[in-house]
């Protein structure tokens, strides 16, 4: 109100700017992030390799490897309540937080490999390629594995283990969890076990997280594909 005062010397109560705004086609939302740095003439040729991997690896799985970190601490978030009423959830400080890597394979939602470490380094990013060959026993069919750009994703013994497991890593561009649609997994994972949910412990909270891994997401993963998939979110420089 005090920039439309400032410009144009006019003045609006606050139920009558909100009026004026409403009949001018705005809407009240947040705006959308996107990280500073990211570089959209490197995502659209990732896109553009991406779209070329799909094509020349033929059955060969191309997976989405990420890590995610939930903690036990209650997540509160938005749902329908009736007018006038309001929900309580009983909330807890706890900074309990589970290691996860994840490997996504959008032709095979509900086989998402999963695993816990005490911590996520290059060691244990080698340790995971033995995860996922469990779930892809055919040493003689290569595993596409497209990671960010973390240092340990770089090191030169995840380098050579990935070679000795005939995994070929294709790096994302720097700044562009937008291109990794296990991101969006990980947020299913939330909207299911952590959203205004309260663990009385840390034992019940990682029970809950494995249970949607092995349990839960089998039963629902056809109807995610409409939710994560390879149609990404292309950024646009912030204004």
């Amino acid at each position: 109100m005090a920039y439309v005062a400032q410009l144009w010397d006019i003045t609006f109560s606050i139920p009558g700017m909100n009026k004026w705004l409403h009949r001018q086609g705005f809407s009240y939302k947040k705006p959308c992030g996107v990280p500073h740095k990211f570089e959209a003439e490197k995502q659209r040729q990732f896109i553009e390799y991406y779209e070329h991997l799909k094509v020349t690896a033929k059955d060969e799985p191309i997976l989405f490897l990420d890590a995610v970190h939930p903690t036990q601490g209650t997540k509160l978030g938005y749902g329908w309540m009736r007018k006038g009423e309001k929900k309580t959830v009983k909330t807890t400080g706890s900074r309990t937080r589970l290691n996860i890597l994840g490997a996504l394979n959008l032709n095979a939602i509900g086989r998402t490999v999963f695993q816990e470490y005490q911590t996520i380094n290059d060691y244990n990013i080698c340790c995971f390629f033995n995860e996922i060959r469990k779930s892809y026993p055919n040493y003689h069919q290569k595993i596409h594995l497209i990671v960010d750009g973390a240092g340990y994703n770089k090191a030169h013994l995840v380098k050579e283990w990935a070679y000795v497991s005939n995994i070929e890593l294709h790096y994302l561009p720097p700044y562009s969890p937008n291109l990794n649609p296990i991101e969006r997994l990980w947020k299913v994972m939330n909207e299911h076990v952590r959203n205004n949910r309260y663990f009385a412990d840390k034992h019940e909270f990682r029970d809950k997280v494995f249970k949607f891994f092995t349990t839960t997401l089998p039963d629902i993963a056809d109807s995610l594909m409409s939710r994560i998939n390879d149609h990404f979110q292309v950024l646009k420089t912030a204004s």
